[in-house]
């Protein structure tokens, strides 16, 4: 017996059950603020990329007698760890925080 989720009854003798299996590239882009290159890379490694547990037939569309038998998501590549700018205060007030792209990436970690 196959394995579907397609639900049959005797209004469905005679017709054919296909399958299709489709491959979709994901791309995720995250930000994180850490003193370097280093701690980012740890902090994505450790708290970024996807939530597999969200990986399910809610992403896919089932209408019209279309069923989802299966959905998974794999790690392919990534690119590397990219220096963005650096958060600064306005000297001339200091509620006004930005991150200033022109600013040189200087490594803060002071162990």
């Amino acid at each position: 017996m196959m394995n579907t989720n397609i639900i049959i009854t005797k209004n469905d003798v005679g017709k054919n059950l296909y399958r299709k299996t489709t491959y979709y590239r994901l791309m995720v882009t995250q930000d994180v603020l850490a003193k370097d290159k280093d701690e980012a890379d740890n902090l994505f490694l450790d708290n970024g990329g996807i939530n597999h547990s969200e990986i399910t037939n809610q992403i896919t569309d089932q209408k019209n007698g279309v069923e989802t038998l299966f959905v998974d998501a794999d790690y392919q590549d990534s690119s590397d760890t990219d220096y963005i700018g650096k958060v600064l205060e306005d000297p001339s007030d200091e509620d006004d925080i930005y991150i200033d792209d022109l600013e040189p990436e200087i490594n803060n970690n002071k162990e």
